[in-house]
């Protein structure tokens, strides 16, 4: 299941995260290097540069999708030469990063700055908190009165590829989801068979687990299944008309492809007749539920929304 997820999210920021054109991108390696890669440039002050396209680096992508910069933050920077020093620039720079996101709506209570650092930045990070780097800890900010994770190798490379998931993944819930405006789903209550269904909130503090821009997604598609699954299934010869339901996650409700064929079906009802109507209506088997999940990746790719999905 993360390995899935991790694939999502590296395809969607790939061809969607940056302002010109797609960016191919890898969790953690490629998001590592475009912040902490630096390089030696000839100056009087003999510091160390980061060199970057200017279009394609991490925080242009977060200027993209949040239209302004982080503050404190600025895209191109310098960073001193004394790896403990730049070391502990970086893992500053990475709370920003978090607490910004975090006074965002993010949540990321779980991810620690280290978890963001490249291998050989977590090395010193852990040798300078652990005292086993005194000669180099100077002035420069040990942590005190928190408890340090010190990780093997594998599991280092574990646990960064997990936070810089989440983190992307957070990042499309505070800048990207909220682009979802209320004003264009109409309220379900004003559907007739939806009277008698327990209604979705979109206030703020309505839920601790969904945000309000999800449980607007979660209204539209409440809505448009309710109002598609008899004509989409009317003349269904694999189980008749799907009974009604009330779809309150983004997983187990969404399982068996009939709730994401009905909102297909609401803008393209051509793929009626020649895709869903072949679909199984009340799945029971694995091959059941597979049958419909390939009947849906068909229907992607013939309105060309596939983007690289697989079975």
């Amino acid at each position: 299941f993360f390995q899935k997820t991790l694939t999502a999210v590296k395809i969607w920021f790939t061809l969607f995260g940056w302002s010109k054109g797609q960016n191919p991108i890898s969790i953690p390696h490629s998001l590592r290097r475009d912040v902490c890669i630096v390089q030696l440039t000839v100056s009087q002050e003999k510091t160390f540069k980061r060199k970057f396209d200017k279009d394609k680096g991490f925080y242009e992508m977060l200027l993209h999708l949040n239209g302004q910069p982080i503050p404190g933050i600025a895209a191109s920077q310098s960073l001193p030469p004394d790896p403990v020093e730049r070391m502990f620039h970086l893992h500053w720079q990475h709370s920003e990063l978090l607490s910004f996101l975090k006074s965002q709506g993010a949540s990321l209570s779980h991810v620690m700055p280290e978890f963001l650092l490249a291998p050989e930045d977590y090395k010193i990070w852990t040798e300078v908190n652990t005292g086993l780097r005194v000669g180099s800890m100077r002035s420069s900010g040990k942590l005190s009165g928190k408890r340090i994770f010190i990780l093997e190798d594998r599991t280092f490379e574990t646990m960064s590829k997990r936070a810089w998931t989440d983190v992307l993944l957070q990042i499309y819930k505070v800048f990207v989801l909220p682009r979802v405006s209320c004003r264009i789903v109409p309220d379900p209550s004003s559907l007739e068979s939806l009277q008698n269904m327990p209604g979705i909130k979109s206030e703020p503090l309505c839920s601790n687990i969904y945000s309000r821009y999800e449980r607007t997604v979660l209204i539209w598609l409440n809505k448009h299944y309710e109002k598609n699954r008899k004509i989409v299934w009317k003349d269904s010869q694999r189980g008749g008309i799907p009974p009604m339901r009330w779809i309150v996650n983004f997983d187990q409700d969404l399982l068996d492809g009939l709730v994401l064929a009905a909102q297909m079906a609401a803008y393209c009802p051509y793929l009626i007749p020649t895709h869903f109507i072949k679909m199984y209506t009340n799945p029971r088997t694995h091959e059941q539920f597979l049958h419909n999940s390939l009947i849906i990746v068909q229907a992607l790719h013939a309105v060309n929304l596939d983007i690289d999905i697989k079975v």
